[in-house]
């Protein structure tokens, strides 16, 4: 098999896997995140930790009002 016909049998679909947008700011104050000062906690990274305890009590009294 050539590589030209290798090419024409491979699903050419740009939308099969999209790539994940890089987080640059902060979910609780929305702060710009320095590579050096991250906090980084389930998946997510905030500038410090109180500001990943302020995003965790905020999501809670959220779902508590629901």
């Amino acid at each position: 098999m050539s590589p030209e016909q290798a090419q024409a049998a491979a699903p050419a679909t740009p939308e099969a896997k999209p790539k994940e947008e890089k987080q640059t700011n902060c979910l609780a104050c929305n702060k710009p995140i320095k590579k050096l000062k991250r906090y980084y906690r389930n998946g997510k990274f905030y500038c410090s930790k109180k500001c990943w305890k302020n995003f965790l009590a905020k999501t809670k009294t959220e779902k508590e009002a629901k």
